[in-house]
């Protein structure tokens, strides 16, 4: 089950997939899409359409729910199950960025400064990036070299003897208006630790200015370009080595999204139109230091969280993981098209993009991420090896205790001494550590109740059946 749409009153609200536009758009031409993308011999692969088509399945209630009642007024309520996708899907997205922020902020990140370092990479890579796994690792694994690298020195500059650094990277695949935008949000401490007798100690350094960000950016395209050199990816004039073999169909739809242009049908090779502007008046100015620029590669590390705002720390994690459509900025216009609103216009004013459906649906192509892969990395004293995890990491919190989000969850734990209570099904599955409920996910983020019943006062649902 994933996560639903709920008011801000309190009061929860069952979620209506069936009645966006996204899904109406995928209802209606999915099938023709994936006939014309395969025309020409090539095929999508298997997990692209699988997910494709299971976005359909997701929160239809006559393909399997679970069945809540409330103990006391027998009041019913039925949760359908979700898809479970990784791409594109709102919901199931939405709750696995719930779910991973939450988990990041109780056992994971320590309470010292945590700062985001941000690096884009040039168009003609990024549609490559995206789908080759071992060139995606050589890339950050460059990237995170540079970075420590920096930090050990600033460390050894205030007198610590083995700095040692840690983060967590998120591979976030989309842009604004839905192209394919691989770039790397890593949350770095912002400092490094030194372990002696048995005990971690955290020294925080300087926040990196733009002379440092620039020097350090063009430090990963050396890196980076010589491990496509040594590889014989690229030639001397950094063009993409020639291959005999035939290009893949989905590399094509990720190289056309990368470009912002579109991949197939009678507008093939075009830019993606775009929708109504303000006037230049009307466009707040980009706030914030400039980023590091080197060989198309960008760099911005000025964002920070101190170590006392682990909300803020939670909404970063939020943001960074956060579903790449939102479905309340899509809308259907009068010839039929799809339109996506940004949340905030472009600098030369732009509001919004526009797709004819066919070109909508092969927009959503490069975000679906391949199966298995990892999206979330830890590295350094956070890596799940590391020696100095077990004395950096947050101890696990006593049952009722205040966790200092001043969410639901935590009211409900003060008053009651319990947390939230679970299904009661002797043969519900055991759960991981890491992972929450379905209501404990809506009372964290929405401050929404989920298991209270709306007939009764005082009744609670509980899992009383799975529908399959």
């Amino acid at each position: 089950m994933s996560l639903a749409i709920s008011h801000s009153s309190g009061v929860y609200t069952p979620r209506r997939s069936q009645e966006t536009v996204l899904y109406g758009v995928l209802q209606e031409h999915l099938e023709t899409f994936i006939e014309r993308a395969e025309s020409d011999g090539r095929e999508l692969p298997a997990f692209v359409k699988k997910e494709l088509r299971a976005f359909l399945e997701c929160g239809v209630i006559e393909l399997g729910f679970a069945r809540l009642e409330c103990s006391g007024c027998r009041y019913n309520r039925l949760l359908p199950f979700s898809c479970k996708g990784r791409g594109f899907c709102p919901s199931c997205c939405g709750r696995r960025m719930s779910e991973t922020a939450a988990h990041l902020v109780d056992g994971v990140f320590p309470a010292v400064p945590v700062r985001q370092w941000v690096l884009s990479l040039p168009f003609d890579l990024r549609a490559r990036v995206a789908f080759d796994s071992e060139l995606r690792r050589l890339v950050l694994r460059a990237f995170l070299r540079v970075v420590f690298a920096w930090l050990r020195r600033q460390g050894r500059a205030q007198g610590v003897r083995e700095p040692r650094c840690g983060s967590v990277t998120f591979e976030q695949r989309f842009g604004s208006d839905l192209r394919l935008n691989l770039h790397f949000h890593v949350l770095v401490l912002d400092g490094v630790y030194s372990a002696s007798s048995g005990e971690a100690v955290f020294h925080r350094v300087a926040a990196p200015s733009d002379e440092e960000q620039a020097e350090l950016v063009a430090k990963v395209y050396r890196k980076v370009r010589r491990i496509l050199e040594r590889r014989g990816w690229v030639d001397e004039a950094e063009e993409w080595a020639a291959r005999d073999q035939e290009v893949p169909l989905e590399l094509e739809f990720a190289s056309a999204s990368a470009a912002g242009r579109i991949a197939q049908g009678a507008r093939r090779g075009l830019r993606v139109p775009r929708g109504e502007r303000w006037s230049r008046a009307g466009v707040r100015p980009g706030q914030g230091r400039r980023p590091g620029r080197s060989g198309g590669f960008d760099l911005h590390a000025g964002v920070a969280v101190e170590a006392a705002d682990r909300s803020g720390l939670e909404r970063l994690c939020r943001y960074i993981s956060r579903p790449p459509i939102a479905t309340d900025r899509l809308e259907l216009t009068a010839q039929g098209n799809v339109r996506y609103h940004f949340r905030r216009a472009w600098r030369n004013g732009v509001t919004s993009v526009e797709y004819q459906p066919l070109e909508f649906v092969g927009r959503l192509v490069p975000l679906i991420p391949r199966p298995r892969a990892h999206l979330i990395h830890f590295h350094g004293v956070l890596a799940a090896r590391s020696k100095l995890r077990p004395l950096i990491v947050p101890p696990k919190e006593a049952e009722g205790s205040e966790c200092g989000h001043g969410s639901l969850t935590c009211r409900l734990g003060q008053e009651t001494g319990l947390p939230l209570p679970e299904p009661e099904l002797a043969d519900f599955p055991a759960r991981q550590a890491s992972k929450r409920t379905w209501a404990q996910l809506l009372a964290r983020v929405f401050d929404v109740d989920g298991l209270k019943c709306p007939s009764c006062e005082d009744g609670r649902l509980r899992v009383v059946a799975f529908i399959t």
